[in-house]
């Protein structure tokens, strides 16, 4: 083999390290901004929710810069014409923790519906109860739902939004979509705008694992869905719009980048394990 093809050959394996290396460091960076950041924002907790929002907004803001700085991976806005003004529910599919943080930039005043356990998390529990979000037991199925409907209710009326996961979890790209009920009773008990939110993050950053791919992520707001549609026709209307918009954003991904081909493909052979709980989980 000639030496110009053992280069070519060597190009991957040179890639693939530098992503690692590059995804290496990032980590380390990342969190140890979160966590300089709480311990110096704590004094902003005694501000209230207002207090909590800004140092949020500030570790969004500082992650996706080290995240383009360091990973060469940037994230684009769209669809920012459709965010309704006053209290809306935001429905947004999950497939890595990078949207956790990049929601933030475009949410005014907010409360995510999230698993209580992340309450008792050393210092960022102190700013979940600062900034009064909605913290849920699962495990408790129904009643865990009325929990977040009247929250919801309340979050609501005072103008602000609400967040949440229709699937409940991260998922990754490709993989069968499994919305549950809880996005659902929710649009329909508080008469609220639906905000759908589509994203191809998982591309980019997996649900698992510390890789860190370069390229262009795109966060999608897409036009609501306004109240008054019976629960089923919500449900459908939902899941079509994201998925469908999902899939458009895969294929935009991988037209300009075929190397995240395998990454949709792997996702899209996802099989998941059934458990024995999932009815007390659908919230």
């Amino acid at each position: 083999m000639s030496e110009a093809g053992a280069r070519r050959l060597d190009r991957p394996t040179r890639r693939t390290a530098m992503i690692a290396l590059r995804s290496l460091v990032f980590n380390l960076a990342f969190y140890a901004n979160l966590i300089v950041l709480m311990i110096l924002g704590l004094p902003m907790i005694l501000r209230g929710r207002h207090g909590v929002f800004f140092m949020a907004r500030l570790w969004g803001a500082t992650s996706l810069w080290l995240l383009e700085t360091i990973c060469g991976l940037r994230v684009e806005y769209r669809g920012l014409e459709n965010i309704p003004a006053g209290g809306y529910i935001l429905a947004a599919k999950h497939q890595s923790f990078l949207e956790t943080f990049a929601l933030l930039k475009y949410a005014p005043d907010f409360a995510i519906v999230l698993k209580r356990d992340l309450v008792f998390v050393p210092l960022f529990g102190l700013y979940l109860v600062g900034a009064r979000q909605i913290a849920i037991d699962r495990a408790r199925g129904h009643s865990a739902l009325n929990q977040i409907i009247a929250q919801a209710r309340e979050v609501l009326a005072a103008g602000r939004q609400v967040f949440i996961f229709p699937e409940g979890t991260r998922r990754p790209p490709g993989a069968t979509p499994r919305y549950k009920f809880g996005v659902v009773a929710l649009y329909a008990e508080t008469g609220a705008p639906c905000l759908p939110v589509a994203v191809d993050t998982g591309l980019f950053w997996g649900r698992r694992g510390f890789t860190r791919r370069p390229g262009v992520a795109v966060i999608e707001y897409l036009p609501p869905i306004l109240p008054g549609l019976e629960r089923d026709a919500f449900a459908e209307r939902l899941q079509a719009t994201i998925e469908t918009a999902c899939r458009r954003l895969y294929a935009e991904a991988i037209a300009a980048d075929p190397r995240l081909g395998p990454v949709l493909a792997a996702g899209a052979a996802t099989i998941d394990k059934p458990k024995a709980d999932d009815a007390r989980r659908e919230a």
